[in-house]
C-alpha cells in the first residue's frame, strides 16, 4: 500500500500548490479513512501533514488537534521515529496553545522534553529540546508564572550554550530579559539580563549581526523599553536613530524585492507570447535569468529548505517569508511579532520619544503611517467594519489583539498631542476612535479601559470641566493594578481639584498628592517623582506657602529637565515659578522665567499655557510700570484668549462632547476568562499602562503594555 500513499501525497502536494487546500486535504484524509491498514508511520506522516496544512491555511484547530493526537497514539507503537515524535509535540503543543487548553500544553511539552532527555542526542535533538523550551516557556508566562518561565529559558540558554550556538544563546538570553522587564521584580535583575543580553550580542560576529535582523530588532528594542522605563532618554535617542535606520534599509531592500518581482512578472507574460521571435524570446529569457539571480540575492537561497517545517504562519498563509523576522533557527523559527507589527513598533517609539519635544510634524507622519499599517492588517485578518470581538476566529485574537492594542497605542499618542498643541476637536476624534474600537473589543483591549478613563480625563480638563476631569482620572486609578498608573492618575485629579480652587478641593488635592510625594523615590525611573512635586509645589503656591513651594518646584523642574526633556511640562514649571516669583515681589526673575516658559509654550502651541504666562506678564509690567509692554500684552493675550475661546467652543459644540466629559463609564460586554485569556496571552490584570503628558503634568511612555500581550512570537511559531 506504501505506494498508493506516495501517490496520494504527490497529488495532496500537487493541489496545494495550486493553491486547492481542501482538494489537498481530502488526498491525504482518504488515506487515514482508508479501510485497508497502512503501516503506522505511513499514517502518522500523513495525519501530520493534514494537521500542519490545516493550521497553514486554515482556522480548523480542533481538527488538526483530532489528527494530531491520534498520531500520538500511533507513535507509541513505534520505538524510534524521534523526529516524527518531536514534530508531533511541537505541532499539538502549538493547538493546544491556540484552544487556550495550557495546562494539556504543559503536559505535552514536559513528556517531549523527556524525550529529548532520553533520545534527543545531538546537534538536532538539542535544537528540538530548545523548541521545546522556548515554548514552554510561553505557556507558563501565560499563567503568570515568570519564574518557571525563567527556569525553561535557562534551561534553553543552557542547551545553546553546550552547542557553542551564539546566535541561539542570544534567543534566550533576550527571551529572558523581556520576561524580567514584564515582572520587574528588581531593576537590578532587570539590568543583570540587559548587560548579558549586551555581552552576548557583541560577541557575534558584525556580520552574522546583520543576518539576525530578527532578533536585532527584539534586541534593541527591549533595549528601548528598558531605558524608557528607567527614563535615561538621551542613550535611548541613539539606538531609536539606529533602528529607525535599520528600518529603513530594510524597507527599501523589500520595495527593491517588490520591484525584481513586478518586473519579472511582466516579463514571464511577454515570454508566455507564441508569436515572440526566437531572438526576442532569447534576450528576455536571459533577462529574466538575470532578475531571478538578483532576486535570489536579496531574498535568501535557503527559503525553500524551510518549507517542509510548516506551520510557519498559522493562519495567514498571504504572508511571505521576507516578512518573517525570525529569531532562531528551524524548529524554533519563530518570530515575536509580525514583520509590520515590528515596523509599527518602531514608528511608534519614534512617537512616544519626540512627542514630549514637541516634534509634532514628525510625529504626524509616523502616527499616520502606523494606523494605516495597522488598519491593512486588521483587514487582512477579517476585521473591517462592524466586526466585533465575538465574531472573531479564536485562532486569529492573538494577533487581532496585537494590532489593536499598537493602534489604541497610536491613538492614545495622538489624543495626547492634539491636546498638547489645543487641537480639541481632533484630540476628540481619536478619542471617539478609542472608545469605539473598545466597545467593538472589549476583552482584547481591557488593558486600556483604565487608559480611555485616563484620557477622558485629560480631555474634560484641557476643556475646563474640572469636576468631570477628576472623577474620571479617580475612576481609571480604579481600574488599574499598576502602582505607577495609580500615582499618575491621583496627580492628575489633585491638579484638576487645584484648579477648582476652592478649600475643599485643594484639601482633596493634598489627600491625593501627599502620599505619591511621600513615596515617590520608590519608583522606577523619575516620572512619577517629577509630576508629583510639580503638582505639590502648585499646591503649596495656591496654599501661600511660598518658599517650601519654591524648592518643591526648583527641584522638580532640575529633575525635569535633565531626565525628562518634556517640553510641556518644562514650560508649566516655569510659569508656575515665574507666579511664584512675582508674589515674592522678584520681578527681575519672574520676567525671566516667564519669558522662556512662553517661548516653550509657543513652540507646542499650548495656547492654555501661553494665557496662563500672558496673564502674569500682564501682572507683572504692571508692578514694574511698563505700560507699553503691559498694553502690547493684554493685546496679544486677548487674540491667544479669542483664539482659544473658538477652539474650545468648537469641541463643546459636538454631538460627543457630552458623552466623552460625563460622569459615566462606557458600558461593554467581556468574554469569559477563559477566552480573555486565550486572546490576549495571559491573565487579564496585570498590564503595567504609563500615560502620556498632558494637563500640566509629565508624562510615561505606553510601551510596556506591548511588554504583556506575550513572551514573544511563540504564538506562532511554527513547530
Amino acid at each position: 500500500m506504501e505506494p498508493v500513499a506516495e501517490g496520494l501525497w504527490a497529488l495532496s502536494e500537487f493541489h496545494e500548490k495550486k493553491g486547492e487546500i481542501g482538494k489537498a486535504v481530502k488526498c491525504l484524509e482518504a488515506i487515514c479513512q482508508s479501510p485497508v491498514s497502512f503501516l503506522p508511520i505511513v499514517e502518522v506522516k500523513t495525519r501530520l501533514q493534514v494537521a500542519a496544512l490545516l493550521l497553514k491555511h486554515s482556522h480548523n484547530v480542533n481538527h488538526a488537534k483530532s489528527h494530531l493526537e491520534r498520531a500520538q497514539i500511533l507513535l507509541k507503537s513505534i520505538p524510534s521515529c524521534f523526529e516524527l515524535k518531536c514534530r508531533a509535540y511541537s505541532l499539538l503543543s502549538q493547538c493546544y496553545h491556540l484552544v487556550g487548553a495550557i495546562s494539556s500544553q504543559k503536559q505535552i511539552l514536559n513528556k517531549a522534553l523527556d524525550l529529548t532527555v532520553i533520545s534527543g542526542d545531538g546537534f538536532s535533538g538539542r535544537l528540538w529540546s530548545c523548541n521545546f523550551s522556548s515554548q514552554l516557556a510561553n505557556a507558563l508566562i501565560i499563567e503568570g508564572d515568570y519564574d518557571g518561565s525563567i527556569s525553561a529559558l535557562e534551561q534553553g540558554f543552557t542547551c545553546a550554550v553546550e552547542m557553542c550556538y551564539p546566535e541561539l544563546q542570544m534567543f534566550f538570553a533576550t527571551s529572558m530579559l523581556h520576561v524580567r522587564v514584564m515582572q520587574w521584580e528588581s531593576t537590578s535583575l532587570v539590568e543583570e539580563s540587559v548587560i548579558r543580553c549586551n555581552m552576548i550580542w557583541e560577541s557575534i560576529d558584525t556580520d552574522k549581526r546583520q543576518k539576525c535582523l530578527g532578533l536585532l530588532f527584539y534586541h534593541e528594542l527591549l533595549q528601548l523599553f528598558y531605558l524608557f522605563r528607567i527614563c535615561d532618554f538621551k542613550n535611548a535617542g541613539q539606538r531609536i536613530t539606529n533602528l529607525d535606520n535599520v528600518m529603513r534599509t530594510d524597507l527599501e531592500r523589500m520595495q527593491h524585492i517588490q520591484n525584481l518581482r513586478n518586473e519579472l512578472n511582466v516579463l514571464k507574460q511577454s515570454l508566455s507570447r507564441a508569436d515572440l521571435h526566437y531572438k526576442e524570446r532569447s534576450a528576455l529569457s536571459d533577462k529574466r535569468n538575470k532578475l531571478e539571480e538578483q532576486l535570489s540575492e536579496y531574498t535568501g537561497s535557503n527559503s525553500a529548505a524551510k518549507t517542509a517545517l510548516e506551520p510557519a504562519y498559522f493562519g495567514n498563509i498571504q504572508r511571505a517569508c521576507s516578512d518573517k523576522l525570525e529569531l532562531a533557527p528551524p524548529p524554533l523559527d519563530g518570530e515575536w511579532l509580525p514583520k509590520s507589527a515590528v515596523y509599527a513598533l518602531v514608528d511608534l517609539i519614534v512617537v512616544v520619544f519626540s512627542r514630549p519635544k514637541g516634534l509634532f510634524k514628525d510625529c504626524q507622519k509616523r502616527i499616520q503611517s502606523g494606523l494605516q499599517t495597522i488598519e491593512e492588517e486588521l483587514v487582512h485578518l477579517g476585521i473591517a467594519d462592524g466586526v466585533k470581538e465575538v465574531e472573531l476566529q479564536h485562532s486569529a485574537i492573538w494577533m487581532a489583539g496585537v494590532y489593536l492594542l499598537l493602534l489604541m497605542q497610536f491613538l492614545e499618542n495622538k489624543v495626547a498631542m492634539e491636546l498638547t498643541r489645543s487641537e480639541f476637536v481632533e484630540a476628540q476624534e481619536a478619542l471617539l476612535q478609542m472608545r469605539n474600537w473598545f466597545v467593538r473589543f472589549p476583552t482584547i483591549l481591557q488593558a486600556c479601559e483604565s487608559t480611555i478613563e485616563m484620557l477622558r480625563g485629560q480631555y474634560a480638563h484641557s476643556l475646563g470641566c474640572y469636576n468631570e476631569a477628576a472623577f474620571h482620572f479617580l475612576e481609571a486609578s480604579k481600574m488599574t493594578q499598576s502602582k505607577s498608573m495609580h500615582s499618575m492618575a491621583h496627580i492628575y485629579a489633585a491638579v484638576s481639584y487645584i484648579c477648582i480652587g476652592d478649600d475643599k478641593s485643594l484639601a482633596e488635592a493634598l489627600d491625593l498628592v501627599g502620599p505619591v510625594v511621600g513615596v515617590m523615590d520608590s519608583f522606577v525611573g523619575v516620572r512619577e517623582k517629577a509630576c508629583a512635586l510639580y503638582t505639590y509645589g502648585f499646591l503649596l503656591m495656591r496654599q501661600q506657602n511660598l518658599q517650601d513651594a519654591r524648592l518643591r518646584l526648583a527641584s522638580g523642574l532640575q529633575t525635569t529637565h535633565t531626565h525628562l526633556g518634556n517640553l510641556q511640562l518644562v514650560s508649566q514649571y516655569l510659569t508656575v515659578l515665574g507666579n511664584l516669583a512675582l508674589a515674592l515681589h522678584d520681578t527681575g526673575q519672574a520676567k525671566e522665567i516667564l519669558k522662556s516658559a512662553l517661548t516653550l509654550s509657543k513652540t507646542l502651541n499650548d495656547i492654555p499655557t501661553q494665557n496662563w504666562v500672558l496673564t502674569n506678564l500682564t501682572a507683572l509690567y504692571q508692578q514694574t510700570g511698563e505700560e507699553r509692554n503691559e498694553m502690547e500684552n493684554i493685546e496679544y493675550q486677548r487674540r491667544k484668549v479669542e483664539d482659544l475661546q473658538q477652539r474650545l467652543a468648537a469641541a463643546c459644540s459636538t454631538v460627543h462632547h457630552v458623552e466623552l466629559v460625563n460622569k459615566e463609564k462606557f458600558q461593554v460586554q467581556q468574554m469569559s476568562e477563559h477566552d480573555m485569556k486565550r486572546g490576549i496571552g495571559g491573565p487579564s490584570n496585570p498590564v503595567d499602562l504609563d500615560i502620556p503628558e498632558s494637563v500640566g503634568v509629565s508624562a510615561s511612555n505606553q510601551i510596556s503594555r506591548l511588554f504583556d500581550v506575550d513572551i514573544r512570537r511563540l504564538r506562532k511559531q511554527k513547530s
